[in-house]
């Protein structure tokens, strides 16, 4: 995933778009993993994992995204793809050797608070995302992002957000909605939007599929 948008308070609410290469294989939101009951999340089916994991019946959820610094051993690397599940099943992340992964931005939000895990490939970092509406990106909370500059005061002024994923996919760097034609040939693009509240009465789980109207 390559940008999540956080809004505090009741519900809390969290939208992330995942971008990928188009001819990656996945599959929508299921209770897919028999190991992490009750948990849902749409599936890479490439490494097993998910970039948004949900835990209805904890309120909690947990998102994924690739960071920016010194890449994991090839010998050594795991995907890191099931960190989401972990954490959501936890409520924490867990301690692991994180060498082992490659830079991430860890975003897991409860009822009580929302923290960011930053993991660079040499140091772990934490803190806890502020009152408001926040933007995470590839390099973190950077309010410096080109996308970042260019969205979210939309996302603090409007409450429908649906409506801000509806321009069509562009190779600009402000745009939140992507689609770039790669040198070889291949597509990386906006492929899906997940939309998730939280709150004590209980959790929505909102998913647009991005590829449904277009060709992959």
């Amino acid at each position: 995933m390559c940008t999540l948008i956080v809004k505090t308070g009741r519900p809390l609410t969290l939208m992330g778009v995942r971008d990928e290469l188009a001819d990656r294989p996945w599959e929508g939101p299921g209770e897919h993993w028999p190991e992490y009951p009750g948990v849902l999340g749409g599936r890479d089916l490439k490494a097993g994992g998910t970039w948004l994991a949900v835990a209805p019946d904890a309120r909690r959820a947990a998102a994924l995204l690739n960071g920016r610094g010194r890449a994991a051993p090839e010998t050594t690397r795991t995907s890191r793809g099931d960190l989401a599940l972990r954490a959501v099943s936890a409520g924490e992340l867990p301690e692991l050797d994180l060498t082992r992964y490659d830079p991430f931005h860890l975003v897991l939000a409860d009822l009580t608070r929302v923290r960011l895990f930053s993991w660079d490939g040499e140091r772990l970092s934490l803190g806890e995302l502020p009152d408001g509406t926040s933007m995470v990106v590839n390099t973190g909370l950077d309010p410096a992002n080109e996308r970042v500059a260019a969205f979210q005061p939309r996302f603090e002024s409007t409450a429908d957000w649906e409506e801000l994923i509806t321009d069509p996919p562009s190779d600009d760097p402000a745009a939140l909605i992507i689609r770039h034609e790669l040198p070889d040939g291949r597509v990386f693009a906006s492929l899906s939007v997940m939309r998730v509240t939280l709150a004590p009465e209980g959790v929505t789980y909102g998913f647009t599929d991005l590829t449904a109207d277009r060709d992959r």
